[in-house]
């Protein structure tokens, strides 16, 4: 029976000898959703990924499918993305992208009409004939970024995808993982960039010393570290803003934007309010724009991570 999860993993261990790589994690990925899977380096990320991909079977615990336990059935509606990348460097490129099409149980024919497309859509006709050998790290990210999806998986698994490529490039891919989940292909984000995970991704769980410590939508896991802390732009004198109010908040920082506007972040302390700092400070300077600050998904991380 179907399940509006693509994957379902419960209670999963993993260890190598006397190292644990994966104690009881459990995560629920939806369909048709961008899912980041966060964590330091030696988190168990990596690990989780191969359990996903068949390369590696868990200790323990069991992963879903779409609904049923993941088998070997299911390994051609996954396309894996590794970071360490597995391009043979002395062959050409249409030929080695043929074959690794071929692999996933395309038609030669039908390779070549879907290689075609993607060649042309992603701007790469021109390498058809060099060797890989021959191609920058980002040319070459380009090319192992089509073979992933040319079988067009259910699932694809993206690890550090925009790894090499400059802002042109970056963008282009980040635009064509948007077009794969709108054609409701579900996609797991494995990367440190966190502003990619702000701009792209649905959810995001955080994995630390091999425990999932969170998972939620990007909202809701700023939310959890939502503080009392607003950006406030204003005109006049940084003395007169200064001593507005005494006691309740505290600058954390300032900056001067031109010669008649300066931007402050301040903290409201206590039970002080926001109201009562604007009723405060309102007679001695103008206010041109306020704002709750919301942490970002990296301040999240990094918050995390370090209690842990």
């Amino acid at each position: 029976m179907s399940s509006k999860n693509i994957i379902e993993i419960e209670n999963l261990h993993k260890s190598y000898s006397n190292h644990k790589a994966l104690n009881n994690i459990n995560l629920t990925i939806e369909k048709s959703k961008i899912f980041g899977l966060l964590g330091p380096n030696g988190a168990g990320k990596t690990t989780l990924i191969r359990i996903i991909n068949q390369i590696l079977k868990p200790d323990s615990g069991t992963v879903k499918f779409d609904g049923e336990i993941l088998s070997r059935k299911h390994i051609h509606n996954i396309g894996y993305l590794p970071e360490e990348r597995g391009l043979y460097k002395k062959m050409k490129v249409g030929e080695q992208a043929l074959y690794l099409a071929q692999l996933k149980g395309l038609s030669k024919k039908e390779a070549k009409n879907k290689l075609n497309y993607w060649f042309e859509k992603l701007g790469t006709t021109n390498w058809w004939n060099k060797k890989i050998e021959d191609l920058s790290k980002g040319m070459a990210q380009k090319i192992q970024f089509i073979t992933t999806v040319l079988h067009e998986p259910k699932v694809l698994i993206l690890d550090e995808p925009l790894s090499g490529l400059d802002p042109v490039n970056s963008l282009m891919i980040k635009n064509e993982i948007l077009e794969l989940k709108k054609k409701k292909t579900s996609i797991i984000l494995s990367t440190h960039d966190m502003n990619s995970v702000e701009e792209i991704c649905d959810e995001a769980a955080i994995i630390n010393h091999s425990e999932k410590i969170m998972q939620g939508g990007i909202l809701e896991l700023k939310e959890k570290y939502q503080e009392n802390s607003w950006t406030i732009k204003y005109r006049g004198n940084q003395m007169s803003f200064t001593n507005a109010v005494w006691g309740g908040w505290e600058i954390i920082s300032h900056e001067k934007i031109n010669e008649n506007t300066n931007k402050a972040e301040i903290r409201l302390l206590n039970q002080f309010t926001i109201n009562q700092f604007i009723k405060g400070i309102v007679d001695h300077v103008e206010i041109v724009e306020i704002n709750l600050k919301t942490p970002t998904i990296q301040e999240v991380f990094i918050k995390a991570t370090a209690n842990e």
